[in-house]
């Protein structure tokens, strides 16, 4: 497995896979071909079904300028090694191609090449299935970021001040904002609304609205195009840091603390990455914030004292609940249904590690069975559950526009 820097990446919304990748692919072949007169960029699949509403193709002629940028859009068409394909080509003054590259967007900002690795550091974790690292951590009496620590270079804690100061920053700058968010949903901006309603109910009642509008406080920061950390993805990026956030607020956990559990859940959300995927386009939204669920069960099962086969109960629940869940934007907007999506699975998460805290981790399906399934279920599920914007609650979109 990589680096959990690969994991987290700290950049604008709303979308890591149809965004930030896209842009940095754009980056990377720009740099390649200084002297082109223009650029040609073929999107297909996923990114061209829904690359509009995620801001694709601004993504990527932001980065391409100022040369001149044709954007070929082919929904129909998939590529065989991942749905989110796109195809850069510079051309001369004639028009002529010169050089063409083929990339893939495969989840979380990363970037592959057919029949290759992915194109990003080296595999630095000797294990990558969450069985063998607990038995590891039970054999020695360490904790999972202890094995994160272990495996990743000296700088890994300055690198996760870093993400938490961003994570931390996105839920305050969430609550404060006001307003409609982009696009044809005219869809308001609710974080704002679901805190201040929140102190006012007692505290039986104000955990749950807290957590709430931490979420959407981030989802929103996403869906305007706002600065996230993806965790593991943009469009899934409010579920870990509201969890932390409400956490670290009610309970005094430490920045130490917090950070420890940052490294935990990356570590989870580091072998769903490796052994299935965390693409919408190509296992649904149950890779996106399924995953985020799972990664924020375990980061909280840890703060609250969790032995190892607690946390990996708490991650397995996070996930095994979200099986089958569809990805289906309305309008190809990181919006309805992803915004509300990021508070619900926030409390799911703390569920889950309430449930698991009830019993000593011992339970009959394990975390790396049910990514195993969670994979599977994504090849299952049909294109237009995946990122098209096809099928779902996005079938009639043009319902909810009028």
């Amino acid at each position: 497995m990589k680096s959990i820097k690969e994991l987290y990446r700290i950049g604008t919304g709303p979308s890591s896979s149809h965004t930030m990748a896209p842009r940095r692919a754009a980056e990377t072949f720009r740099a390649g071909h200084p002297d082109a007169d223009a650029f040609r960029v073929t999107l297909y699949g996923s990114l061209a079904a829904t690359g509009r509403g995620h801001m694709t193709d601004t993504a990527i002629i932001d980065a391409l300028h100022p040369r001149a940028v044709e954007i070929v859009w082919r929904p129909k068409i998939f590529l065989p090694y991942h749905p989110n394909g796109m195809m850069f080509e510079s051309l001369d003054a004639e028009g002529n191609a010169t050089d063409s590259w083929t990339v893939f967007s495969i989840g979380g900002g990363a970037l592959a090449e057919e029949n290759a690795e992915n194109i990003a550091g080296d595999d630095i974790y000797d294990m990558h299935r969450m069985t063998e690292i607990m038995s590891w951590c039970e054999r020695t009496g360490r904790s999972y970021w202890e094995y994160v620590e272990q495996c990743e270079s000296r700088d890994v804690w300055d690198f996760l001040a870093g993400v938490w100061r961003a994570m931390r920053d996105a839920v305050e700058r969430g609550l404060d904002n006001e307003g409609v968010l982009p696009g044809p949903l005219n869809l308001s901006r609710k974080a704002s609304k679901y805190y201040i309603r929140a102190l006012g109910y007692k505290q039986s009642l104000q955990t749950r609205g807290l957590v709430f509008s931490y979420a959407l406080a981030v989802s929103e920061e996403n869906a305007s195009g706002g600065r996230i950390v993806t965790a593991p993805t943009c469009g899934s990026c409010g579920v870990v840091p509201a969890v932390l956030y409400h956490l670290q607020k009610g309970h005094g956990f430490s920045d130490s603390r917090i950070l420890r559990a940052l490294a935990t859940a990356g570590l989870v959300g580091n072998i769903v990455k490796h052994n299935a995927s965390i693409s919408g386009a190509e296992v649904g939204c149950q890779g996106e914030v399924g995953v985020a669920c799972a990664m924020a069960a375990a980061a909280a099962s840890q703060l609250f004292g969790g032995s190892p086969a607690q946390i990996e109960y708490a991650a397995e629940m996070g996930l095994e609940h979200h099986l089958g869940m569809t990805c289906d934007p309305v309008c190809g907007l990181v919006q309805i249904p992803c915004i509300e999506r990021n508070a619900y699975a926030a409390t799911r998460a703390l569920d889950a590690n309430l449930y698991s805290a009830y019993t000593d981790g011992s339970h009959r399906v394990s975390f790396d069975k049910v990514v195993e399934v969670m994979k599977q279920t994504g090849h299952d599920i049909p294109s237009l559950y995946k990122e098209t914007s096809e099928g779902g609650l996005a079938k009639d979109y043009k319902q909810m526009t009028r």
